[in-house]
């Protein structure tokens, strides 16, 4: 068993030092279970999460001694010698920079997270269990560990607990269930359907509304704690704490927002979501607030704080907060506001004792957004605030596809490692996520269409901005939007703009989320920050491959405000605008580019996939 292990995940798959702490947990974890007796439990090792990039280290599949029903057991295991406690949840380890969950809560939101996506899971809750083995650990030197409280999903064990380990399993796990059982256990669990991911969306007016909660998994849950243990100390000692949570796409910065949100303001604190965008913020007004109007009142703007007084609130949650601005003032701001002006990161961290910013630094779009790590620490030590920084792992909003968005760093030149085929990268994994290309417009459109009718979920096409975004005109009674984005003999309007309402068309803020939304073309504004299934995206003349190397062509951008940034600039806002648009997808992406060069290249990255035109 232990070689299988050792072949299946070893050189092939992680680096050196994960291969030796791999080797060494597994060695003396899968030892124990035959000195158990359970040699013939079926060991499913890395086993990812659907719909998420974290993996179980272990799921031991049996049969129940007292049911006979299938059996599942999760666990964690530790190389951990010495932990300390730091704050409820949260552990510290010698020799590790970053704060971690305690053991036991992360394998049992990992039961949690499983079971709320697999319906024949929830179905039968009794079927699952989880462990938490830190096997290299004595008690004395993780005491304050032991002050949790077991469940069926969370139980610790350290090295002086095997006897007690092996006769929890053997509870767990029938030892005379013979090894053809267990093979049929561990083939109904690898062929459970899954659920989709929950869409944001739907979700945020249940968090807010009825209470039901986000599963929030390994540094998310972090974040998540540490938000709530500066919230205690700012009442305890009035003290001011930053906190920075930096993450790519579909990472779950907005899942940690609605998550505190709704725990804040269940508790009574003084507490707001802001954002720099008027399509996310209008999209959460409407959604989250659709039955209570004071809920609405939660979300605002980052330029809303100009006048706020020091203090004003408990937490201000700041998603999106890359798009933070350099001051709040604009051509509505009165003179005198506009003559007091303070940058608008100043602004935001005085008004709330938790200041919290969601960012993801590849995605500044535009001229004059800076929200950044260093521009938020700078702004926060120079008033002596305290500042704590998590860095989230992995891809949640693309399928949990980590591979996909590596793929789209190398494409676009993020990653220094160069381009790589969708084909070559995803070669020997179980990614499920789509990559294709399309020979045309009508392809791409086609794709869409038949992707989101045989698998379900919605579609958008998004595209550059490279074309005129005219005004509607007037037909007969009505308006209409009029066909910009032309490409051969396929013309598509782009969304609507703001305060042009036009029949039949959803409003600009929620292009992304009505379904009415398919059949004009997004732009970078109605885009950033949502999510859709089916992600179709059409490289327009400003951002073309030469060559071995992207080049940004300013002359082709119908952007005004980018049109008019720095040379320095100007590349990596047009390069950011279409990493924005590719990770918008949650099942997958389909590319097309106007320009022949471009397009080749694009054919040849997502290969094989490519639909004809």
């Amino acid at each position: 068993m232990v070689d299988q292990a050792l072949f299946k995940w070893g050189v092939k798959k992680v680096g050196g030092s994960e291969q030796n702490s791999w080797t060494n947990s597994l060695v003396v974890f899968l030892g124990d279970l035959v000195q158990a007796g359970l040699g013939d439990v079926e060991v499913l090792l890395e086993h990812k999460l659907p719909h998420s990039p974290m993996r179980v280290d272990a799921v031991l599949c049996g049969v129940h001694p007292g049911t006979g029903a299938p059996s599942y057991v999760l666990v964690e295991l530790k190389q951990w010698s010495k932990v300390e406690l730091c704050g409820e949840g949260l552990v510290t380890v010698p020799g590790m920079a970053k704060k971690h969950l305690h053991p036991v809560d992360q394998v049992r939101q990992y039961c949690v997270y499983l079971m709320d996506s697999t319906p024949a899971l929830a179905e039968r809750p009794g079927l699952v269990h989880g462990v938490a083995y830190l096997h290299n650990a004595r008690s004395s030197d993780i005491a304050s560990l032991e002050q949790y409280t077991p469940s069926e999903y969370g139980r610790m064990f350290t090295m002086a607990d095997k006897a007690a380990f092996a006769e929890h399993l053997r509870a767990l796990l029938d030892v005379n269930g013979g090894r053809a059982l267990a093979l049929k256990a561990a083939d109904d669990f690898l062929q459970f359907e899954h659920a989709p991911s929950k869409p944001l969306l739907d979700l945020a007016a249940k968090e807010i509304q009825d209470r039901e909660q986000f599963v929030l998994l390994d540094q998310q849950w972090v974040a998540y704690k540490l938000v709530m243990q500066a919230v205690d100390r700012a009442r305890d000692g009035r003290t001011q704490t930053i906190v920075i949570v930096i993450g790519g796409p579909g990472s779950g910065k907005s899942v940690i927002a609605l998550s505190l949100l709704g725990e804040l303001s269940r508790q009574g604190r003084r507490v707001h979501h802001a954002t720099g965008s008027s399509a996310f913020t209008k999209t959460m007004r409407k959604v989250a607030g659709r039955r209570d109007k004071r809920v609405q009142t939660m979300f605002k703007y980052f330029n809303n704080y100009m006048s706020s007084r020091r203090g004003e609130l408990d937490v201000l949650i700041c998603d999106e907060a890359h798009r933070v601005r350099e001051t709040s003032a604009n051509r509505y701001t009165s003179a005198q506001l506009r003559s007091e002006a303070r940058p608008q990161i100043n602004e935001l961290i005085d008004v709330a004792a938790v200041p919290v910013f969601l960012l993801d630094e590849n995605q500044v779009v535009r001229p004059g957004e800076m929200g950044s790590l260093e521009e938020i620490r700078s702004a926060a030590e120079a008033i002596g605030c305290e500042v704590e920084v998590v860095y989230l792992d992995g891809q949640f909003r693309c399928g949990g596809s980590e591979l996909f968005d590596v793929w789209v760093e190398r494409l676009l030149g993020l990653n220094a490692e160069g381009p790589i085929a969708w084909s070559t990268l995803v070669r020997d994994s179980d990614d499920e996520f789509r990559v294709a290309s399309a020979a045309s417009p009508q392809a791409l459109e086609a794709w869409l269409l038949h992707q989101s009718a045989e698998r379900g979920g919605t579609a958008r096409i998004a595209a550059g901005y490279c074309w005129t975004w005219s005004d509607p005109v007037t037909v007969g009674d009505s308006k209409r939007l009029v066909a910009d984005v032309t490409i051969g003999d396929w013309e598509r309007p782009w969304n609507a703009k703001p305060e042009k309402r036009v029949p039949d068309a959803p409003e600009s803020y929620y292009w992304a989320s009505d379904d009415r939304g398919f059949g004009q073309v997004g732009c970078i504004y109605t885009a950033q920050g949502f999510e859709y299934d089916w992600a179709g995206v059409i490289f327009g003349p400003d951002f073309v491959r030469r060559g071995d190397r992207w080049v940004a062509v300013r002359s082709r951008s119908h952007d005004p405000a980018v049109r008019k940034a720095e040379d320095s600039e100007f590349e990596a806002l047009i390069r950011n605008t279409y990493k924005v648009l590719l990770t918008r997808g949650m099942q997958g992406t389909c590319v097309y580019s106007t320009d022949p060069e471009t397009q080749a290249f694009l054919e040849e990255m997502a290969a094989p996939d490519r639909v004809a035109g």
